[in-house]
């Protein structure tokens, strides 16, 4: 059965996605916490950025 196949694969890939997601989360309040304690750093943006759109890709492919 198709189901029996990608269950399994699909639970262990949907809790990476999850993870991604939280890291992305945890990433965004750190990188403001920095700015706002420090200032701006555009690098850490750029890394917050390219972080997301990883989390995004990865979220995409999921469906």
């Amino acid at each position: 059965m198709p189901g029996s196949t990608n269950g399994p694969t699909n639970g262990s890939t949907n809790g990476s996605t999850r993870a991604m997601g939280a890291l992305t989360v945890g990433g965004l309040v750190v990188v403001t916490a920095y700015t706002v304690a420090l200032g701006s750093n555009g690098w850490l943006w750029f890394g917050w950025v390219v972080l997301g759109l990883l989390t995004l890709a990865m979220a995409v492919t999921q469906s």
